[in-house]
């Protein structure tokens, strides 16, 4: 079966920078609805169209086909008293953006006796990266996957509407 719209997309991956150090790396194959639901970057989907189980493809990209040009302005310096006693470096919390309604996972840089510092960024933002990936299985999409516009499943996820 070839991959168009509204097909579900199994496939395993590599995820590297511009150096070739692997940023991720998949053990199983995850799924993914075909056809600009947004599942994947956009530049990898273009280059699985038509194509079948068994294909491979490395995809470049850079930084604004993935995760944006690293901003600044998402680094933010926060009272201590904002956040639990337990705090510590590496851990993440949601917060909106101050002027939109979106949520962003930021990410502790930093902890002092006054302050917290936390990062909004991507982990990944301002980097070229290269998807590697080979397609395992090419299926049909059901109208539920169609009409939540996601996979449901194996590999996807499953939930109640």
């Amino acid at each position: 079966m070839r991959i168009e719209k509204n097909t579900v997309v199994s496939l395993n991956y590599e995820l590297s920078d511009a150096t070739g150090n692997i940023l991720e790396k998949t053990d199983t194959p995850i799924s993914y609805l075909h056809g600009g639901y947004g599942g994947i970057f956009p530049l990898v989907e273009e280059a699985l169209h038509e194509m079948e189980i068994g294909y491979s493809c490395s995809v470049s990209m850079e930084p604004e086909d993935t995760f944006g040009e690293y901003d600044a302005e998402l680094i933010r310096v926060e009272p201590r008293s904002s956040f639990p006693d337990n705090v510590a470096v590496g851990m993440h919390f949601e917060g909106g953006a101050e002027d939109s309604d979106d949520v962003i996972v930021y990410k502790v840089t930093d902890v002092t006796d006054d302050s917290v510092i936390v990062d909004g960024n991507h982990p990944f933002a301002g980097m070229r990266l290269n998807f590697a990936c080979t397609v395992t299985a090419v299926r049909p999409a059901t109208l539920d996957e169609i009409t939540h516009e996601h996979v449901h499943g194996a590999h996807g996820h499953g939930h109640e509407h």
